[in-house]
């Protein structure tokens, strides 16, 4: 993290995110502009009749948060706690949770922006809405109790796994949502079959600044080797 410590970081989220290198995690960057294990801008899709600058303020707040499926949304440690004590919380909470198959995912619109998601009856929901339970459970001694503003945005109904691929859709006309949509379909097609393995931990540095992935913890007890990215 530039110029900062994980214990400075002014808010954190424990989310689904594929491993750095992995097809997932490139095609996922790729679409949003941005690698937030490395730092650094990708290119963006070219889109026949969307601008690169309307893809890009699209794209705009899931690119700030870097390419994750949120579990446990961004949060302020609580007072009294500290960088140690999240990761270790982190990690005891991966161990006690099971790795399992991911469907093949597919976009869809979801309220207002875009997402990757399972279908909505596959019985991984289930696994991922555990995870999900279990997150704001063993992290709530950990987390301010005031509310933040801006987080992902969520589903309307509660909790679906989910990785955002924009923001409002809002921001512009029926043709550009119906391009945009019809290219993030075509873009995410092929992409293999994922395992939820690990928890990954994410950091928004100060105010406003974009989310850096700072570890990955796997589940059942073994640590995948991710330790702390070069940046932190």
């Amino acid at each position: 993290m530039p110029s900062s410590t994980p214990a400075a970081a002014h808010r954190y989220a424990v989310s689904y995110a594929p491993n750095p290198g992995s097809l997932g995690w490139l095609a996922g960057s790729h679409w949003l502009g941005r690698c937030a294990a490395l730092l650094q801008p990708l290119q963006q899709l070219a889109i026949d009749g969307v601008a690169d600058h309307t893809l890009q303020q699209l794209t705009a707040e899931p690119r700030r948060r870097g390419w994750q499926a949120p579990l446990q949304p961004p949060f302020a440690l609580a007072e009294g706690a500290d960088w140690m004590a999240l990761h270790s919380t982190v990690q005891r909470l991966a161990h006690s949770l099971a790795p399992c198959a991911l469907p093949p995912l597919h976009v869809e619109r979801l309220g207002d922006f875009l997402a990757l998601v399972p279908a909505a009856r596959h019985a991984a929901h289930t696994d991922m809405a555990h995870a999900a339970s279990e997150c704001r459970t063993q992290l709530q001694p950990l987390v301010a109790d005031a509310p933040c503003a801006g987080d992902t945005a969520q589903p309307v109904g509660g909790f679906r796994f989910h990785l955002p691929l924009t923001g409002s859709l809002a921001q512009v006309d029926s043709a550009t949502q119906a391009r945009v949509l019809d290219a993030a379909q075509d873009f995410f097609a092929d992409l293999p079959t994922r395992t939820f393995h690990s928890l990954a931990l994410f950091a928004e540095p100060t105010p406003g600044a974009d989310f850096v992935l700072l570890d990955h913890l796997e589940l059942g007890g073994r640590d995948i080797g991710l330790r702390l990215y070069p940046h932190c």
